[in-house]
């Protein structure tokens, strides 16, 4: 499988995701600039974490304008998967390829610590391989990952089961107390109505190597490679 991950001034996990993706789960990697117009015919394309154009305006508002962001909303609107990470997350709510947005966690501060994360629907091309309710370690390293919607369009990401991840405890349980930064719901990832599309606050690529004694993140890459050649 053929992943093109973008790289934006600023960005500043790029290079891990292509780790990951190359080094430890064994696939191809197009490294794609923000300037370019080009795909290159890639499966998937990866929005990465950082600071592009160093969060000016709000975090994400002027890297949806990148050239490359045209081909990339092109490419999703015809069925192509996507998926943003952090930042990537934030671009894809100011692209309009994913609904909602991304405001300043409600303590005003960076956060950036691991978290744990319930998988609360498997019914995407990056969770497939996971348990409803299985709880992954993940860690979180962000400003603004406060996600909100209205009432109106909250419900109806639940109804349409488009919510994929909520912050809770160890144990799996969902409360105010474990979310780190105010999000709706307790909301840390979603998908679009397409479910072609998904966006996630915490750092899977973080958490998927054994020479950092945690893995958890591996199984949404493993569902990935499945749940794209479906």
């Amino acid at each position: 499988m053929k992943f093109g991950v973008i790289t934006f001034p600023g960005s500043n996990c790029d290079q891990d995701m292509i780790y990951v993706l190359e080094t430890i789960m064994g696939q191809q990697v197009e490294r794609l600039w923000h300037k370019d117009t080009d795909l290159k015919n890639v499966d998937v394309v990866v929005l990465p974490g950082g600071f592009s154009y160093g969060d000016y305006l709000r975090s994400g508002a002027i890297a949806r304008f990148s050239p490359i962001m045209n081909e990339v909303i092109g490419f999703a609107n015809k069925g192509g998967r996507v998926f943003g990470v952090c930042n990537g997350f934030q671009i894809l709510c100011e692209s309009g390829l994913l609904p909602g947005a991304l405001l300043h966690n409600s303590n005003q501060q960076f956060i950036c610590k691991n978290i744990h994360l319930e998988v609360s629907s498997t019914d995407s091309f990056m969770t497939n391989k996971a348990q409803k309710g299985q709880v992954l370690q993940i860690p979180i390293a962000h400003a603004e990952g406060r996600y909100h919607n209205s009432e109106d369009e909250l419900k109806k990401l639940e109804d349409a089961d488009q919510v994929l991840f909520r912050y809770c405890d160890a144990q799996g349980n969902v409360s105010e107390s474990m979310n780190p930064n105010g999000s709706k719901n307790n909301i840390a990832g979603v998908t679009n109505s397409m479910r072609n599309v998904i966006g996630m606050m915490p750092h899977p690529e973080r958490a998927a190597d054994a020479e950092l004694r945690n893995e958890d993140g591996k199984i949404l890459f493993e569902s990935i490679l499945d749940g794209v050649l479906v």
